[in-house]
């Protein structure tokens, strides 16, 4: 979904005012209530919620209180683990914060100085994985940047709810170096390859099974064809491409073309790739 102009120039106009008070703070070296007092303003002001309902420092984990959360009616979308402007976001922070969110199932953790945002998501499984989705620098960055904007849009009160963040997450999973690495040596692409270097040179024969081995050895890196995360994103896209010869057999039998038929459903969908890939 496109960022809407009000949404847009609110973050921008708000963030050029914050990043203002962050140096500050930087500077001052403030401590780590004040600096949650910087992020709650930035969390209304800049990414639309509202300060008085939709966000507390009263939600309690196992006897003790995460330092924000995000709650929009009934649905608590994050939680924020907050540290001082002037600490540095270190792997025990991580683990602090990702505990929080598989103690209470919430998916959707940030972990923040003021500064630095990193946006990650639980995977709720034996054992519980977490993965960085993105991370974004509110001093490091001009207030206009377009990838600043998209940011703060997806952790915005108007893009969670039109679930921008999950939309995100799943072009990047799709998208990843893994699943593109697994679509280039599938059998498909190497044809592809190979009738257009028969097209480029057609004196020369070319084998498909030494294209696929001069990719997978000599033109990809090896860990985006041997890793585990590799092995998942070849095992989804064999199960998706079988699921797309369904879908194209049973609309040629039924003289359906549309792409949203019942069918095209049955296939493995995406978030069968996300609970492994990664």
């Amino acid at each position: 979904m496109a960022i809407s102009k009000r949404v847009a120039d609110r973050i921008t106009s708000n963030l050029k005012k914050y990043q203002s008070i962050l140096a500050d703070a930087k500077d001052r070296d403030v401590s780590e209530s004040d600096t949650v007092v910087i992020i709650a303003d930035i969390l209304a002001d800049v990414l639309g919620y509202n300060k008085y309902t939709e966000l507390t420092t009263e939600f309690a984990i196992r006897n003790t209180y995460v330092d924000l959360a995000v709650k929009v009616g009934q649905e608590i979308r994050f939680l924020i683990e907050a540290k001082a402007v002037g600490v540095a976001l270190k792997d025990p922070h991580i683990k602090q914060a990702v505990d929080y969110g598989a103690n209470h199932g919430i998916e959707w953790i940030v972990l923040t100085n003021g500064t630095i945002w990193q946006i990650f998501k639980i995977h709720f499984k034996q054992p519980i994985e977490h993965f960085l989705i993105y991370e974004c620098n509110l001093l490091g960055t001009s207030h206009k940047d377009p990838k600043l904007i998209e940011c703060l849009w997806h952790l915005s009160k108007e893009g969670f709810a039109h679930s921008s963040m999950t939309a995100f997450y799943q072009q990047q999973q799709a998208t990843s170096r893994f699943a593109l690495a697994a679509v280039l040596l599938s059998d498909a692409m190497i044809s592809a390859l190979r009738r257009e270097l028969r097209r480029i040179t057609p004196n020369i024969r070319v084998d498909e099974e030494y294209l696929k081995t001069a990719l997978e050895t000599e033109v990809l890196k090896r860990e985006v064809v041997e890793s585990e995360e590799a092995k998942k994103a070849f095992d989804y896209m064999k199960r998706a491409l079988k699921a797309a010869e369904r879908v194209k057999k049973k609309e040629s039998q039924s003289g359906k073309t549309n792409c949203e038929s019942e069918d095209i459903k049955s296939g493995p969908p995406i978030e069968d790739y996300q609970k492994d890939l990664l």
